[in-house]
Protein backbone atom coordinates (compact mmCIF):
# COMPACT_ATOMS: atom_id res chain seq x y z
CA UNK A 1 0.00 0.00 0.00
CA UNK A 2 2.92 2.15 0.98
CA UNK A 3 4.17 1.89 -2.47
CA UNK A 4 0.61 2.10 -4.52
CA UNK A 5 0.60 5.34 -2.72
CA UNK A 6 3.79 7.04 -3.18
CA UNK A 7 3.25 6.29 -6.65
CA UNK A 8 -0.15 7.70 -6.86
CA UNK A 9 1.01 10.63 -5.36
CA UNK A 10 3.89 11.30 -7.86
CA UNK A 11 0.84 10.82 -10.59
CA UNK A 12 -0.44 13.87 -8.76
CA UNK A 13 1.89 16.14 -8.41
CA UNK A 14 -0.16 18.88 -10.24
CA UNK A 15 -2.18 19.17 -7.18
CA UNK A 16 -0.65 20.96 -3.93
CA UNK A 17 -2.21 18.27 -1.77
CA UNK A 18 -1.21 15.04 -3.83
CA UNK A 19 -0.45 13.01 -1.44
CA UNK A 20 -4.11 13.66 0.69
CA UNK A 21 -5.92 12.99 -2.36
CA UNK A 22 -3.88 9.63 -2.80
CA UNK A 23 -4.75 8.93 1.06
CA UNK A 24 -8.05 9.79 -0.12
CA UNK A 25 -8.84 7.95 -2.80
CA UNK A 26 -7.34 4.83 -0.50
CA UNK A 27 -9.34 5.12 2.03
CA UNK A 28 -13.08 5.59 -0.32
CA UNK A 29 -11.81 2.89 -2.20
CA UNK A 30 -11.41 0.86 0.84
CA UNK A 31 -14.81 1.85 2.40
CA UNK A 32 -13.16 3.16 5.25
CA UNK A 33 -11.90 6.82 6.40
CA UNK A 34 -8.96 8.02 6.00
CA UNK A 35 -8.03 7.99 9.75
CA UNK A 36 -8.20 4.12 9.69
CA UNK A 37 -6.21 4.07 7.14
CA UNK A 38 -3.03 6.02 8.70
CA UNK A 39 -3.55 3.68 11.52
CA UNK A 40 -3.29 0.77 9.53
CA UNK A 41 -0.85 0.63 6.47
CA UNK A 42 -0.26 -2.86 5.94
CA UNK A 43 -4.09 -3.75 3.77
CA UNK A 44 -3.83 -5.07 0.42
CA UNK A 45 -4.53 -2.48 -2.35
CA UNK A 46 -8.27 -2.52 -3.76
CA UNK A 47 -8.65 -2.84 -7.69
CA UNK A 48 -10.75 0.02 -7.22
CA UNK A 49 -7.57 2.45 -6.37
CA UNK A 50 -6.23 2.46 -9.74
CA UNK A 51 -9.42 3.61 -11.70
CA UNK A 52 -9.93 6.03 -8.55
CA UNK A 53 -6.37 7.73 -9.38
CA UNK A 54 -7.10 7.64 -13.16
CA UNK A 55 -9.91 10.05 -12.74
CA UNK A 56 -7.79 12.29 -10.82
CA UNK A 57 -5.50 11.97 -12.43
CA UNK A 58 -7.84 13.92 -14.94
CA UNK A 59 -7.82 16.97 -13.23
CA UNK A 60 -12.04 15.96 -11.83
CA UNK A 61 -11.81 16.95 -8.29
CA UNK A 62 -11.33 14.13 -5.71
CA UNK A 63 -14.36 15.61 -3.42
CA UNK A 64 -16.28 14.49 -6.80
CA UNK A 65 -14.72 11.03 -6.54
CA UNK A 66 -15.14 10.55 -3.42
CA UNK A 67 -18.55 12.02 -3.03
CA UNK A 68 -17.86 14.04 -0.25
CA UNK A 69 -16.07 16.99 1.53
CA UNK A 70 -15.51 17.67 4.89
CA UNK A 71 -16.27 21.44 6.28
CA UNK A 72 -16.39 23.09 9.39
CA UNK A 73 -17.89 20.68 12.05
CA UNK A 74 -19.98 18.12 8.89
CA UNK A 75 -19.39 16.32 6.37
CA UNK A 76 -21.39 16.81 3.18
CA UNK A 77 -22.71 15.32 0.22
CA UNK A 78 -21.40 17.04 -3.36
CA UNK A 79 -20.85 15.82 -7.11
CA UNK A 80 -20.88 17.55 -10.33
CA UNK A 81 -23.15 20.78 -10.25
CA UNK A 82 -22.06 21.74 -6.97
CA UNK A 83 -19.36 23.85 -5.81
CA UNK A 84 -17.13 21.95 -3.84
CA UNK A 85 -16.45 23.75 -0.17
CA UNK A 86 -13.13 25.37 0.47
CA UNK A 87 -11.64 25.63 3.67
CA UNK A 88 -11.39 28.83 2.96
CA UNK A 89 -14.82 29.91 3.33
CA UNK A 90 -14.69 28.83 7.04
CA UNK A 91 -13.61 32.34 7.43
CA UNK A 92 -17.26 32.98 7.27
CA UNK A 93 -18.39 31.25 10.27
CA UNK A 94 -15.46 32.66 12.30
CA UNK A 95 -16.07 35.76 11.46
CA UNK A 96 -19.61 35.29 12.83
CA UNK A 97 -19.00 33.86 16.13
CA UNK A 98 -16.94 36.71 16.82
CA UNK A 99 -19.50 39.12 16.16
CA UNK A 100 -22.31 36.95 18.39
CA UNK A 101 -19.53 36.21 21.23
CA UNK A 102 -21.27 33.83 23.73
CA UNK A 103 -25.09 34.81 21.80
CA UNK A 104 -26.90 32.71 19.04
CA UNK A 105 -28.14 33.86 15.98
CA UNK A 106 -31.89 32.39 15.92
CA UNK A 107 -32.31 32.83 12.65
CA UNK A 108 -29.53 31.76 8.94
CA UNK A 109 -30.28 33.00 5.37
CA UNK A 110 -27.63 31.76 3.10
CA UNK A 111 -27.74 33.06 -0.15
CA UNK A 112 -26.04 31.23 -2.89
CA UNK A 113 -26.76 27.69 -0.42
CA UNK A 114 -25.14 25.24 -2.88
CA UNK A 115 -24.92 21.98 -1.37
CA UNK A 116 -26.24 23.71 2.08
CA UNK A 117 -22.37 24.53 2.70
CA UNK A 118 -22.66 27.44 5.29
CA UNK A 119 -26.19 27.03 6.35
CA UNK A 120 -25.68 23.24 7.62
CA UNK A 121 -22.30 24.58 9.31
CA UNK A 122 -24.34 27.54 10.44
CA UNK A 123 -26.90 25.17 12.13
CA UNK A 124 -24.32 23.02 13.55
CA UNK A 125 -22.93 25.38 15.69
CA UNK A 126 -25.68 27.04 16.47
CA UNK A 127 -29.57 26.09 17.74
CA UNK A 128 -31.16 28.55 14.72
CA UNK A 129 -33.11 27.37 12.08
CA UNK A 130 -32.31 28.59 8.62
CA UNK A 131 -32.92 29.31 4.71
CA UNK A 132 -30.82 28.17 2.10
CA UNK A 133 -31.25 30.08 -1.60
CA UNK A 134 -29.95 28.77 -4.80
CA UNK A 135 -30.58 28.95 -8.55
CA UNK A 136 -29.02 25.76 -9.21
CA UNK A 137 -31.70 22.63 -8.74
CA UNK A 138 -29.13 20.21 -8.44
CA UNK A 139 -27.39 21.90 -6.03
CA UNK A 140 -30.44 22.34 -4.05
CA UNK A 141 -31.21 18.44 -4.43
CA UNK A 142 -27.72 17.98 -2.58
CA UNK A 143 -28.61 20.25 0.01
CA UNK A 144 -31.88 19.33 1.32
CA UNK A 145 -30.14 15.62 1.27
CA UNK A 146 -27.21 16.71 3.59
CA UNK A 147 -29.71 18.45 5.47
CA UNK A 148 -31.77 15.18 5.99
CA UNK A 149 -28.61 13.11 6.55
CA UNK A 150 -26.89 15.65 9.28
CA UNK A 151 -30.68 15.41 11.33
CA UNK A 152 -31.23 19.00 10.53
CA UNK A 153 -34.53 18.41 7.66
CA UNK A 154 -36.61 20.40 10.31
CA UNK A 155 -34.29 23.62 10.76
CA UNK A 156 -32.76 23.66 7.46
CA UNK A 157 -35.58 25.28 4.61
CA UNK A 158 -34.16 25.12 1.11
CA UNK A 159 -35.77 26.96 -2.38
CA UNK A 160 -34.72 27.83 -5.68
CA UNK A 161 -34.40 31.90 -6.31
CA UNK A 162 -32.58 34.83 -7.58
CA UNK A 163 -30.53 35.62 -4.70
CA UNK A 164 -33.22 37.34 -2.23
CA UNK A 165 -35.77 38.71 -4.79
CA UNK A 166 -38.18 37.70 -3.38
CA UNK A 167 -37.15 37.32 0.06
CA UNK A 168 -39.45 39.55 2.99
CA UNK A 169 -37.86 39.17 6.14
CA UNK A 170 -34.74 40.32 7.80
CA UNK A 171 -32.16 37.52 9.40
CA UNK A 172 -29.75 37.58 12.53
CA UNK A 173 -27.26 35.83 10.37
CA UNK A 174 -26.94 36.62 6.10
CA UNK A 175 -24.23 34.47 4.98
CA UNK A 176 -23.24 34.55 1.63
CA UNK A 177 -20.37 32.47 -0.63
CA UNK A 178 -21.26 34.02 -4.21
CA UNK A 179 -19.48 33.54 -7.63
CA UNK A 180 -16.10 36.16 -7.42
CA UNK A 181 -14.30 35.37 -10.65
CA UNK A 182 -13.78 37.46 -13.48
CA UNK A 183 -14.60 35.63 -16.78
CA UNK A 184 -10.72 36.13 -18.11
CA UNK A 185 -9.43 35.14 -15.42
CA UNK A 186 -7.09 31.52 -15.35
CA UNK A 187 -8.51 28.21 -12.89
CA UNK A 188 -6.91 25.49 -12.81
CA UNK A 189 -8.08 22.72 -14.85
CA UNK A 190 -10.26 20.72 -12.04
CA UNK A 191 -11.75 23.99 -11.26
CA UNK A 192 -12.90 25.07 -14.86
CA UNK A 193 -13.58 22.09 -15.96
CA UNK A 194 -16.09 20.53 -13.74
CA UNK A 195 -17.46 22.69 -11.23
CA UNK A 196 -20.48 25.08 -12.74
CA UNK A 197 -19.91 27.97 -14.12
CA UNK A 198 -22.38 29.62 -12.85
CA UNK A 199 -20.96 29.58 -8.62
CA UNK A 200 -17.99 30.77 -10.43
CA UNK A 201 -18.18 33.20 -12.48
CA UNK A 202 -19.32 36.81 -12.14
CA UNK A 203 -18.89 39.03 -15.10
CA UNK A 204 -15.63 40.62 -16.27
CA UNK A 205 -14.20 42.61 -12.84
CA UNK A 206 -16.07 39.56 -10.64
CA UNK A 207 -17.89 42.11 -8.71
CA UNK A 208 -21.42 41.53 -10.64
CA UNK A 209 -23.20 39.55 -7.80
CA UNK A 210 -21.88 42.03 -5.59
CA UNK A 211 -23.83 44.62 -6.48
CA UNK A 212 -27.05 42.65 -6.10
CA UNK A 213 -26.27 41.76 -2.73
CA UNK A 214 -25.35 45.19 -1.87
CA UNK A 215 -28.76 46.67 -2.53
CA UNK A 216 -30.06 43.38 -0.99
CA UNK A 217 -28.57 43.28 2.75
CA UNK A 218 -30.16 46.29 3.93
CA UNK A 219 -32.98 44.47 4.41
CA UNK A 220 -31.90 41.29 5.22
CA UNK A 221 -30.22 42.15 8.29
CA UNK A 222 -31.82 42.41 11.74
CA UNK A 223 -30.63 45.14 13.54
CA UNK A 224 -28.29 43.41 16.03
CA UNK A 225 -27.15 41.39 13.20
CA UNK A 226 -24.58 40.58 10.56
CA UNK A 227 -24.14 39.34 7.26
CA UNK A 228 -20.48 37.56 6.54
CA UNK A 229 -19.92 37.38 3.02
CA UNK A 230 -16.97 35.55 0.98
CA UNK A 231 -14.45 37.79 -1.24
CA UNK A 232 -11.74 37.22 -3.98
CA UNK A 233 -8.24 38.01 -2.15
CA UNK A 234 -7.94 41.30 -3.71
CA UNK A 235 -11.72 42.69 -3.75
CA UNK A 236 -12.35 43.88 -0.51
CA UNK A 237 -11.59 47.78 -1.16
CA UNK A 238 -14.23 47.53 -4.13
CA UNK A 239 -16.92 45.53 -2.24
CA UNK A 240 -16.93 47.43 0.81
CA UNK A 241 -16.94 50.35 -1.18
CA UNK A 242 -20.41 48.86 -2.96
CA UNK A 243 -21.74 48.06 0.27
CA UNK A 244 -20.95 51.30 1.63
CA UNK A 245 -22.90 52.86 -0.80
CA UNK A 246 -25.95 50.98 0.46
CA UNK A 247 -25.15 52.53 4.11
CA UNK A 248 -23.45 49.25 5.57
CA UNK A 249 -20.17 49.12 7.13
CA UNK A 250 -17.42 45.95 6.66
CA UNK A 251 -14.74 44.54 8.48
CA UNK A 252 -12.35 42.90 6.48
CA UNK A 253 -11.13 38.77 7.89
CA UNK A 254 -8.63 36.98 7.00
CA UNK A 255 -8.31 33.35 6.23
CA UNK A 256 -5.51 30.83 7.48
CA UNK A 257 -3.38 31.72 4.92
CA UNK A 258 -3.49 35.62 5.51
CA UNK A 259 -5.38 36.53 2.72
CA UNK A 260 -8.51 38.82 2.64
CA UNK A 261 -11.55 36.43 2.58
CA UNK A 262 -14.43 37.98 4.20
CA UNK A 263 -16.47 40.84 5.02
CA UNK A 264 -18.73 41.10 8.09
CA UNK A 265 -21.13 43.37 6.83
CA UNK A 266 -23.46 45.66 9.88
CA UNK A 267 -26.48 47.86 9.61
CA UNK A 268 -24.72 51.51 10.05
CA UNK A 269 -27.24 52.61 11.48
CA UNK A 270 -29.39 49.83 13.66
CA UNK A 271 -32.57 50.45 15.24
Amino acid sequence: MRAALAEATARLAFSPTARLDAELLMAHALGIERSRLLLDMARAVPPAFAALVDRRAAHEPVAYITGTRGFWTIDLAVGPGALVPRPDSETLLIAAAGHFGGDAPATVLDLGTGPGTLLLAALDEWPARGLGIDRSAVALDYARRNAERLGMADRARFVRGDWAAALDARFDLVLANPPYIGTGETLPDEVRAHEPASALFAGADGLDDYRVLARQLPRLIAPSGCAAVEIGHTQAKSVAALFAGQGLTSQIHRDLGGRDRCLLVRLAHRG
